[in-house]
C-alpha cells in the first residue's frame, strides 16, 4: 500500500477571544505556530506545512518560524462563525491553481501544544489502508463524565438519563468507555471532503492520544496549565 502524500495546514486566525492573541504566543521558549510546524516535519509523514490566517502580523510570525505562507485567508473565511470545511476548501483551492494537489491534508490547530511528532507519525500509518476515510485524535473521557453517567432534566421538571439505554446499566464496568476529540490531530483524504462533505467519512480511525499527552488551549486557565507543563519539562 503506497503512503499518501500529505500536506500539514495549520490554521490560525487573529482575534482570538478565549485566550486574546493566542496564535502569536509562546511555550517553552517557542511560538505556538513553530510548536506545531516543528512536530509535523519531525514526524515525517508529512511533506510540506501551510499557514491558513487572515492576520498580517500572524502571517510574519509564520514565515519566520519557517511556515509557508502563501496567501491571507480572505475575511469571509475569517468570521467567527467560519466552518473548518470553508477554510479546507479555499487552501485546496490553492492547492489545485498552484498544480500540487496531495492524497491527504493534516490539521494541526496550534491550540494543542502537546502534539508530537510521534503522534503524527502514528497518524499517517493509520491513514496508509485504502479504505480508511480519516484519523482523528481523541482522549479517553474520564469515566465520571461518561455520557452514560449524565443525567438531563426534562420541560417537566423531572430528572432523568440523559441516554436512554443508561438505565440498563447496572455495575460501574459494564459503562462503555467515551472519548473526546482533543486536537492532536485531524487528518483525512481529499476524497473524503470530496465524497462526504465532512472531513470524518464513513471510515474514520481513532488515535487515542494518553491524557497527560494531550491539552487544548481554550481558556486563561488552560494556558496557565500549559505554562506548567512546560516549565516541568524544561526542569528535566
Amino acid at each position: 500500500m503506497a503512503k499518501p502524500r500529505i500536506i500539514g495546514l495549520i490554521p490560525a486566525r487573529g482575534g482570538s477571544k478565549g485566550i486574546p492573541g493566542k496564535n502569536l504566543r509562546s511555550l517553552g521558549g517557542k511560538p505556538l505556530l513553530q510548536l506545531a510546524h516543528e512536530a509535523a516535519m519531525n514526524s515525517g509523514v508529512v511533506e510540506r506545512v501551510i499557514l491558513s490566517t487572515d492576520s498580517e502580523e500572524i502571517a510574519t510570525l509564520g514565515r519566520k518560524v519557517g511556515i509557508e505562507v502563501p496567501f491571507l485567508r480572505p475575511a469571509e473565511f475569517a468570521q467567527d462563525d467560519t466552518p473548518m470545511i470553508a477554510v479546507l476548501k479555499h487552501l485546496i483551492e490553492h492547492l489545485r491553481a498552484s498544480g500540487d494537489v496531495p492524497d491527504a491534508i493534516m490539521i494541526l490547530q496550534p491550540t494543542a501544544p502537546l502534539r508530537r511528532a510521534e503522534h503524527l507519525r502514528k497518524a499517517g500509518e493509520l491513514l496508509v489502508p485504502e479504505e480508511v476515510d480519516s484519523v482523528v485524535g481523541v482522549t479517553e473521557i474520564p469515566q465520571h463524565y461518561a455520557p452514560h453517567y449524565a443525567m438531563k432534566v426534562t420541560p417537566e421538571g423531572r430528572l432523568t438519563h440523559y441516554l436512554p439505554d443508561s438505565a440498563s446499566i447496572k455495575r460501574r464496568q459494564d459503562v462503555p468507555k467515551a472519548y473526546s476529540r482533543d486536537g492532536t490531530v485531524y487528518l483525512f483524504r481529499l476524497s473524503t471532503l470530496e465524497k462526504y462533505n465532512d472531513i470524518y467519512g464513513a471510515n474514520c480511525i481513532p488515535l487515542v492520544v494518553p491524557s497527560d499527552e494531550t491539552l487544548n488551549l481554550d481558556t486563561p486557565e488552560d494556558w496557565e496549565q500549559a505554562e506548567r507543563v512546560f516549565a516541568r519539562t524544561a526542569s528535566r
